[in-house]
């Protein structure tokens, strides 16, 4: 691996980011590229390892550069390296029409890397949407897989039904919920529990003070701030807007805005219902959950040793902490997957199902217990027989056991341990 696939996240550590790679192949093919995520999560990191002779490097963080891009958007875009990469560009949204102006006369490729802590199609004053000329690539907070440095081969695995029989025994579910409760946020996970919840609370006072302004018209924070608590029991919940804003004092335009502002600023994540079927009674309810399961525990004030033994907090963190890894492995899949989730009317669901490029399908379901059972293949199997029909599609169900097994046809059992921690990540 190459020393450009590396971020630093201390003196004494560095990780990989699978997303390094899509950003330098972009770079080669597309005039402009975005990174986006939320703040703290290693954009920063990774833009400046991009950064020689050839690429200059700008943050709008600096109050100064800030002053300078706002009084002058058009000058400051202009370069004459190969790239120059703006640093948090939803500080001063007006330099994306300038820089539209600039690759509408020069189409060569890879002359922007922009990063950016909020959607900048939600900025207000952006009415540029760079389309056809740029590339957007998310970055989330660190997956397991890069902290062990692992590459992300569990999606290409798992659609052709190859896993690991070699499972770490210490893996426990005590583990797993340990692990949930770190988070990924590359500054969080050296933390101990106590200054863990105390960033996280911080993190969230940042944002509230500051990054919203940016994005919009926020008229009552303690409103905010209920609502992203609210945000935080809901996760792993269909969408319902008359639920989440039965116990505030707020309107539901103002409650669905708000919520949109949380999404922007990549706290709060919606994902959408699978509909690519003629079967009438399929759902089209969103799921919602929180991006970090850290700090999901820290906005709730949970404690590991309580939710341990509340099998209904247990299985919310569980299921949030595994899709903040499933969907750090469709990200660096760069489009070749989509995530949904199913559900009908009958009440039959599958808590992610993965579509591939070529239409195959994965349907997973996250189980937090240590025991495997036919009958919780039975929502999987019944969409396998009457929905997928022609379609290839694998069912798997990730418990917290040792051992990966077959539980029908396409149909496995499958540790955790596969998804986290592969056992040997070159051999694939």
């Amino acid at each position: 691996m190459k020393n450009a696939d590396w971020v630093t996240c201390s003196v004494k550590t560095i990780y990989p980011r699978w997303q390094m790679r899509q950003v330098e192949r972009a770079l080669k093919t597309r005039r402009v590229v975005l990174l986006s995520g939320p703040r703290q999560c290693g954009k920063t990191t990774l833009a400046k390892l991009l950064v020689s002779n050839e690429r200059a490097y700008r943050t709008l963080d600096d109050p100064a550069l800030k002053q300078l891009a706002e009084n002058d958007p058009s000058g400051f875009v202009r370069h004459t390296g190969k790239c120059l990469i703006i640093d948090e560009i939803q500080h001063v949204p007006n330099l994306i029409p300038a820089i539209k102006m600039i690759v509408d006369e020069d189409t060569r490729p890879g002359q922007y890397l922009l990063t950016g802590s909020a959607q900048i199609t939600s900025l207000p004053g952006v009415r540029e949407s760079l389309a056809g000329r740029i590339r957007k690539i998310r970055l989330r907070p660190l997956s397991q897989g890069e902290l062990k440095k692992h590459e992300p081969t569990f999606l290409e695995r798992a659609f052709k039904g190859v896993f690991s029989e070699n499972v770490s025994q210490e893996l426990t579910r005590k583990r797993i919920i340990e692990t949930a409760f770190c988070g990924g946020f590359p500054e969080a996970i050296r933390l101990d529990a106590h200054e863990r919840r105390e960033w996280h609370k911080d993190y969230i006072d940042a944002l509230l003070e500051r990054d919203l302004k940016e994005i919009a018209r926020i008229q009552r924070r303690d409103a905010m701030r209920e609502l992203i608590a609210v945000a935080a029991a809901w996760t792993g919940k269909f969408m319902d807007i008359s639920a989440i804003g039965s116990g505030l004092s707020i309107r539901r335009p103002t409650i669905e805005s708000y919520l949109n502002a949380l999404e922007a600023l990549f706290i709060v994540e919606r994902v959408k219902p699978w509909t690519r079927t003629d079967y009438e009674r399929v759902g089209k309810q969103d799921k919602l959950f929180m991006t970090d399961s850290g700090l999901m525990t820290s906005i709730l004030g949970w404690r590991d040793d309580q939710v341990e033994l509340d099998p209904d907090r247990s299985g919310k963190l569980i299921e949030t902490f595994m899709f903040n890894e499933i969907a750090a492995q469709v990200d660096a899949g760069g489009g070749e997957y989509q995530l949904f989730h199913y559900r009908d009317r009958e009440k039959r669901e599958i808590d992610f199902l993965i579509e591939r490029e070529d239409r195959a399908l994965l349907g997973i379901e996250i189980k937090a217990g240590s025991n495997i059972r036919k009958q919780d293949f039975r929502h999987i199997r019944w969409f396998q027989d009457h929905i997928a029909k022609d379609r290839p599609f694998t069912g798997v169900v990730l418990y917290a056991g040792e051992q990966a097994g077959v539980m029908g046809d396409n149909l496995w059992a499958v540790p955790y341990s596969n998804l986290l921690f592969p056992s040997d990540p070159n051999s694939f």
